[in-house]
């Protein structure tokens, strides 16, 4: 069988720096709970991103939980939500018994659409929160975005799971709302194997986060509980992980934005296909490498995907947007334009093979298969 080329798959630092703090928790047996390591990820994070405050969390969705926690949405409550994403921004406004109402993309950045925010806003004045995705590592117009949100007095959380050390204006993804999230799921650009990270400049949210994360145990000798807590807390090994991987974010970024340059270079006399934008003052990260097919082409996304799977290498489709999934099928989508952007995109988008793992030569093989379609 031909090599196994991954979609995105863990790259551990060749200086072993993960190996070291981990290293560090065994040898000082704090395995879990808590510990230094999860101190200082914390701090370095924080430090990192340009922000004052971070919680590590047992995963991204355990960080956009304690996000609408914190703002205290509950049933009743609205939250406007990227509708182009991944189920997990969704699904903890449910846990919160809480109401979505899914925001088209728009056509520069995939992400969501300011327009359809403004007229969102004008059917619902008074959403608890809009929470907006930076899809596949490129930034959304999260300046216009936070006008909008500030000019009603709306609280906005970023879902930045896609896109850790990507910029806009100079400014990092995750820091322009009043609470950021990031992932570290096994296929992100920095992995700790899972866990994810709430950040905000709130210090009072923060650490109160900390708190109900581990069970909202009050100061007690006894086990004395106030609140209702949760076990989201990160264990001292993964944030050990999470610390040797940061040292090496700017390097990952680097290979990553090298491999959407190649497929680039590589497709740009096939004018069926188009990669994803990126936007004026958009610095991404370029997470995944995402191309679409113009309708009028004979080649369609899943013959990419047939084609490619062959060869033992892994594509996906592009997310399948929110408001087309059985289980969002009752909540309200906005969008400005006659059909949906998110739709559109779903239909025509494949997520090629961006693994930092991969070599020149396996790039190569991926480009080749797909460049043999067209002959």
């Amino acid at each position: 069988m031909k090599k196994k080329i991954y979609l995105a798959s863990p790259n551990m630092s060749k200086e072993g720096y993960e190996q070291k703090y981990v290293k560090e928790a065994f040898d000082t047996n704090w395995i879990a709970p808590l510990g230094e390591n999860v101190n200082k990820f914390e701090e370095e994070l924080a430090n990192y991103v340009g922000i004052k405050y971070a919680a590590a969390l047992s995963s991204g969705t355990a960080a956009i939980h304690m996000a609408f926690k914190a703002l205290d949405v509950k049933q009743g409550d609205i939250v406007f939500c990227s509708d182009l994403t991944f189920s997990a921004t969704v699904n903890p406004i449910i846990y919160q018994n809480a109401t979505p109402v899914f925001i088209d993309s728009e056509r520069d950045s995939w992400n969501m659409n300011p327009k359809a925010l403004e007229k969102a806003f004008e059917k619902y004045p008074n959403p608890k929160a809009v929470i907006v995705v930076h899809l596949y590592g490129t930034p959304a117009k999260i300046d216009e975005i936070k006008e909008i949100c500030d000019k009603h007095n709306v609280p906005l959380v970023e879902d930045a799971a896609e896109s850790l050390g990507a910029t806009y204006k100079g400014k990092q993804t995750g820091t322009f709302g009043k609470y950021g999230i990031y992932s570290f799921n096994g296929n992100k650009i920095i992995t700790t194997s899972g866990g994810g990270m709430l950040v905000s400049n709130d210090e009072e949210r923060i650490a109160k986060v900390r708190f109900w994360a581990t069970q909202a145990r009050e100061k007690a000798r006894h086990y004395e509980h106030k609140e209702i807590g949760y076990n989201y807390r990160m264990s001292n090994i993964v944030a050990g992980i999470g610390r040797g991987q940061l040292k090496v974010l700017d390097e990952r970024i680097g290979q990553k934005t090298d491999i959407y340059n190649n497929y680039k270079e590589a497709f740009k006399e096939i004018e069926d296909i188009e990669m994803e934008p990126i936007p004026e003052n958009s610095k991404p990260n370029h997470w995944l490498s995402v191309i679409t097919l113009k309708e009028s082409s004979n080649v369609k996304p899943l013959d990419i995907m047939e084609a490619l799977e062959k060869e033992n290498i892994e594509s996906r489709p592009v997310w399948k947007p929110m408001h087309m999934q059985p289980v969002f099928k009752d909540y309200d989508f906005i969008k400005v334009e006659e059909d949906a952007v998110s739709k559109d995109l779903f239909e025509r988008g494949v997520c090629l093979p961006s693994d930092t793992n991969m070599t020149k030569e396996d790039q190569e093989r991926v480009i080749n298969i797909i460049k043999n379609l067209w002959k």
